[in-house]
């Protein structure tokens, strides 16, 4: 019997572990988009402590997988090449801003597909079609235009722990750790969090699935004489990448992304289907069918622009500790709270005023 090749291992590691994600998404409502709508329209943090919390265990299993010699997150994409400010902030506003468009995000959508929903299947295709053409045809050139990788060699200082370990001396497992502990209390002072034994459940089995996404493609999928890339979770390019794969598959190889989008929505239809959620949904009109469209379009182009989606920069990147990560959560933070407002209200100009007070006029 053929042995599998590591593409194959990653795909199938993929899989299993897109399949708890689409789990959590069904059964846990870890939704980014659901989680800042609470916030921005409701006042309520809990999703986002959600959030919070499934970045600390990710990233303390992560730097536990570091410190072990088991991986090197030296070698991620997020820390040996990072991306230019702008690119990161300006990609994940547009991302953002598409999100709160189609009602979810790439991760979102795969899930939503999962539960029967047939408008986000358009919304998949558009941004994955989309994101492959930023990533290797058309829409390459503007990306290239807010900015291109600083650099390709490995860099020591990436990220905030190697930074760390770089001026005190203090190992970058240990300030990895002390970040994601800091962190994880934080999240945890509040009492009605700490009640909610779902929501922290969720956020254990993310953060620990984002870090059994470096394990596998770092230990499982090594090769020595076919080696593969250290990587984890994304939901940006990998759609465009398993777009083209189901087209070209005699021609092609499976890759880590490829068996995660697979899985999110095996694993959400699972869900669905065992708590008896599952319906079929389509678009009310045309008018809601291209939001769906244009929020396809932006999350695609934003996604691969900020080198990474609400998972890839807001979970896998942050459990590496990548300079990237804080300014894409913010900026799609700004981006979706622009298109919250812009949607329920009609205007950001009120929305402002309130955070900004420009003064009572007679």
């Amino acid at each position: 019997m053929e042995e599998l090749s590591p593409g194959a291992i990653a795909a199938i590691c993929g899989l299993l572990g897109g399949a708890v994600l689409g789990f959590s998404a069904r059964w846990g409502r870890f939704c980014t988009l659901g989680a800042i709508e609470d916030n921005v329209l409701a006042g309520n943090t809990l999703r986002l402590r959600m959030w919070g919390l499934a970045i600390a265990i990710g990233t303390m299993a992560s730097f536990a997988l570091h410190g072990a010699g088991l991986i090197d997150l030296t070698r991620t994409f997020y820390i040996a090449t990072p991306t230019t400010l702008i690119a990161t902030f300006v990609g994940s506003v547009i991302f953002g801003l598409g999100m709160s468009l189609a009602g979810t995000c790439g991760f979102g959508t795969l899930a939503r597909i999962g539960g029967g929903d047939l408008k986000s299947i358009v919304t998949f295709l558009v941004m994955g079609i989309t994101a492959y053409a930023t990533l290797r045809g058309a829409g390459a050139y503007l990306r290239l235009g807010l900015g291109v990788p600083e650099r390709t060699a490995e860099r020591e200082d990436a990220g905030f722990a190697f930074v760390i370990e770089r001026m005190t001396g203090l190992s970058a497992t240990a300030a990895g750790l002390m970040i994601a502990v800091v962190l994880a209390v934080f999240c945890l002072s509040s009492h009605a969090f700490r009640r909610s034994g779902r929501l922290l459940l969720t956020a254990a089995v993310v953060g620990l699935t984002i870090a059994f996404g470096w394990y596998a493609t770092g230990v499982l999928a090594a090769d020595p004489f076919d080696p593969y890339p250290l990587e984890s979770f994304t939901f940006s390019a990998p759609l465009g990448e398993a777009i083209i794969y189901v087209m070209t598959m005699t021609g092609a190889s499976l890759k880590f992304g490829i068996g995660a989008v697979a899985g999110v929505i095996l694993g959400a239809a699972a869900t669905t289907l065992v708590q008896r959620h599952f319906r079929w949904e389509a678009c009310d009109d045309a008018r809601e069918m291209r939001r769906q469209m244009l929020g396809g379009l932006l999350m695609g182009f934003g996604g691969v622009t900020a080198f990474g989606c609400t998972v890839g920069q807001g979970l896998t990147a942050a459990s590496a500790l990548a300079y990237s990560a804080p300014l894409a959560l913010l900026g799609i933070y700004a981006g979706a709270w622009i298109g919250l407002h812009a949607l329920v209200h009609g205007s950001v100009i009120e929305p402002l005023k309130q955070l900004w007070p420009l003064g009572n006029r007679p």
